[in-house]
């Protein structure tokens, strides 16, 4: 029968193993790190106790037999004679007593399975006991590897590095970091056999109006101008660490197409990265798994820019570690330092949106306490080197280029705090300032041949998320509401397909979000969502989505993957009035799914000239 002890070491490792299994190879949450701890501090000492009981044998019986004998036979004469000589002989015959121990027992066996699998010593094994034990103390190492191996031994202070931020058609923003007293250098030419010099940025350190400071973490944006639309460029990015090299394309003026491009404009989409997840020891610190799968679609797929919709890093998981400027600053440094970055970074422009894990999980506390230091560095890594703020001074954009018009919405810097209602029309996800210039955004037609308006948020927009549904579009219907009003306002008059963009979920899901059945707007002004992450994270073990109603309707949903990003393809064809919008979704490397819709038919039934120009 199992001693306390026993029991006590059996359930706590196994607790232990699971909890850490969860943590490494699934969801790094902050939850496990100390109940980790408080499983070890209970295991350790149950299994040593139970570990004294291990030997290689055990006893069943220990029986003491005493056998009496006479030791002298009086009846012989001889033996009498002798017996008179002892002392007491008078009083009756002399006796041996012998004492025999019987001793049963039965051979252990080591049980090397159900040791090395529980945590729980080995009856019989000395050795096989040790193994358990450290394979426990293997995974509390791992764990402490996670969370600070990389800010122990790679904080990146004196890293410098740059890359490529929005490009417009005629001028690209570089962003560089140089904590060292060093010209950078910026070279780039058109690659063109008819034009081959290069032309040139420098940022002199001879100079002190020049010198990058500590200010904003030894960053700045590097503005190159004079670029032709629709024309592919390279690069060189020198600092004190080395050549960047690399290429990007210009894309073709608002309102047309790129015959160079097979007349489609392309550009990525996703959310969510952190390191090493799945977890494995053997991997550097800094390994982002998911990078590798885009980077091998990159070169295929030909895309303008990725928009990356939040979570770039995760500053709350899983621990907070610190909460001052230079925290964010590293943890941004870090990405930037991987050597899976360059890979999906060198040929491919990065823009941005702040979510919450670059600040604090589900933040909602407006620019208030950690989002003070946390906001400082999504300026200094990020928003310097995005397209031109829509509203001076703050973090939301606006760019049109080729058949699009973007606006890049910032959901955590103006929100309401929490509030339980999802109905309250006080309650604002974006702030009045943001929303109204949303709504003024989506009310203005665009330039002549722009097809499309594309909302690009942080967090869904679908009220379909059943867990968490609070920290989402969901949460704020009122406002949420208003905007899809004007959305199919817009599309039923102008003929202009309106499709918001997300992440945050670490799953996929498609809506569409039709007219009300009993409104003046036709079906075809149906606004569509897609939502897709991580691009290299944890995805849900669980199902978090659902219909609610016929006002979000789902079109697909792909919960599974660690690795997911999207692909949207826009096109004129010759032989349709309305431009086609192609979503692609790429699933841990694969294309799983794809899905295209149309610009929508004017309500008065009047054709739409088809106006996109191609070069």
């Amino acid at each position: 029968m199992a001693s306390v002890s026993d029991v006590i070491a059996l359930v706590s490792s196994v607790a232990l193993r699971l909890s850490v299994y969860i943590f490494l190879r699934w969801i790094p949450t902050s939850i496990v790190p100390p109940l980790a701890t408080a499983l070890a501090l209970v295991y350790i000492p149950s299994f040593f106790i139970s570990l004294q009981d291990t030997a290689p044998y055990k006893i069943i019986s220990d029986e003491l037999n005493i056998i009496v004998k006479e030791a002298v036979d009086l009846s012989d004469s001889e033996s009498s004679e002798r017996a008179e000589l002892l002392g007491g002989a008078d009083d009756g015959p002399l006796q041996e007593l012998d004492v025999e121990e019987e001793i049963q027992y039965e051979e252990r066996q080591p049980k090397i399975l159900r040791t090395l699998l529980t945590g729980r010593p080995s009856p019989s094994s000395i050795f096989w006991s040790w193994v358990t034990f450290g394979i426990n103390v293997a995974l509390l190492a791992m764990t402490l590897d996670v969370i600070y191996r990389a800010q122990i031994f790679h904080p990146h202070h004196h890293a410098s590095f740059g890359r490529i931020g929005y490009v417009s058609d005629n001028y690209a923003n570089i962003l560089v970091r140089e904590p060292y007293a060093y010209d950078v250098k910026v070279l780039y030419r058109s690659i063109d056999e008819y034009e081959r010099s290069w032309m040139q940025k420098t940022i002199q350190s001879s100079q002190p109006e020049y010198w990058l400071t500590g200010d904003t973490d030894f960053t700045t944006n590097m503005k190159l101008d004079h670029l032709r639309p629709n024309t592919p460029y390279e690069y060189v990015i020198e600092t004190s660490s080395g050549n960047t090299t690399g290429t990007f394309t210009t894309p073709p003026r608002p309102g047309h197409l790129s015959a160079f491009r097979d007349n489609k404009y392309t550009f990525l989409h996703s959310s969510c990265i952190k390191p090493r997840v799945p977890y494995s020891p053997f991997q550097h610190p800094l390994h982002f798994p998911g990078f590798a799968h885009l980077a091998r679609w990159i070169p295929e797929l030909n895309p303008y820019f990725m928009l990356f919709l939040g979570d770039f890093i995760y500053a709350d998981v899983p621990l907070q570690r610190g909460r001052d400027a230079e925290y964010y600053r590293r943890e941004y440094r870090q990405v930037y330092s991987s050597p899976d970055w360059p890979s999906v970074s060198e040929n491919l422009p990065w823009i941005h949106v702040i979510d919450d894990h670059e600040i604090q999980n589900d933040w909602n506390g407006n620019m208030t306490g950690v989002a003070v230091p946390a906001y400082d560095a999504f300026q200094h890594y990020h928003a310097a080197a995005n397209p031109p703020a829509h509203r001076q001074g703050h973090t939301y954009f606006s760019f049109v280029q080729g058949p699009a018009d973007f606006f890049l919405v910032d959901t955590r810097a103006y929100r309401s705090p929490e509030n339980s209602d999802p109905n309250d029309a006080a309650k604002t996800m974006l702030g009045d300032t943001q929303l109204s210039d949303l709504l003024s955004w989506i009310a203005t037609p665009p330039p002549r041949g722009v097809h499309w308006k594309i909302i690009v948020t942080g967090v869904p927009f679908t009220k379909n998320w059943q867990f968490g549904s609070e920290d989402t579009w969901g949460g704020y219907l009122v406002e949420r509401r208003r905007i899809l009003e004007a959305a199919w306002s817009l599309s039923s008059t102008h003929g202009v397909g309106v499709v918001i963009l997300s992440g945050d979920r670490h799953e996929f899901a498609a809506t569409s979000f039709p007219p009300p059945k009993d409104s003046d707007w036709p079906v075809s002004a149906t606004v569509h969502e897609f939502s897709t992450s991580p691009l290299s994270m944890f995805y849900l073990p669980f199902r978090t989505y659902s219909e609610v109603d016929d006002g979000d309707v789902c079109i697909k949903y792909l919960p599974d993957g660690n690795s997911k990003f999207g692909a949207v393809e826009i096109t004129a064809p010759e032989t349709s009035e309305q431009s086609l919008l192609k979503y692609r979704l790429f699933v841990d490397g694969e294309e799983t799914w794809t899905h295209v819709i149309s610009t929508p038919s004017l309500r008065d039934g009047s054709k739409r000239a088809k106006d996109a120009v191609w070069n």
